[in-house]
């Protein structure tokens, strides 16, 4: 992959955390009493429903030049960036388990995209 391909599955990463820790804080509006419809209507939400749009149009850039088998894997790293931004941000627990879990998925997608 080259430099381009690089950056759009980065942004794509970036933007598809982003969106699940956008979700989270719509999942908790409804603790809080909020209805399915308040919910939807909700900041969070449609923010979060945003950045996977913007998301996803970068995944279709970085699939126009890319193949699917080397573009899949790199994407598979939003794995390893959602929890930390999730102890970060949400406060939520981080376990040594998730982060082995996560060294693992990046020896996976440098095997799987080595040479290609």
């Amino acid at each position: 992959m080259n430099a381009t391909q690089w950056t759009l599955a980065a942004l794509t990463v970036c933007g598809l955390a982003a969106g699940q820790l956008l979700f989270k804080l719509a999942a908790t509006q409804s603790v809080a009493g909020l209805s399915v419809a308040g919910i939807a209507l909700g900041g969070h939400l449609l923010a979060g429903l945003a950045v996977y749009a913007v998301a996803t149009a970068l995944w279709l850039l970085l699939l126009r030049d890319t193949p699917l088998t080397l573009a899949y894997p790199v994407v598979a790293l939003a794995y390893i960036v959602v929890p930390p931004l999730a102890y970060w941000v949400l406060g939520e627990p981080l376990r040594w388990q998730t982060l082995a879990g996560g060294l693992l998925i990046v020896v996976g997608v440098a095997v799987s995209v080595r040479g290609g």
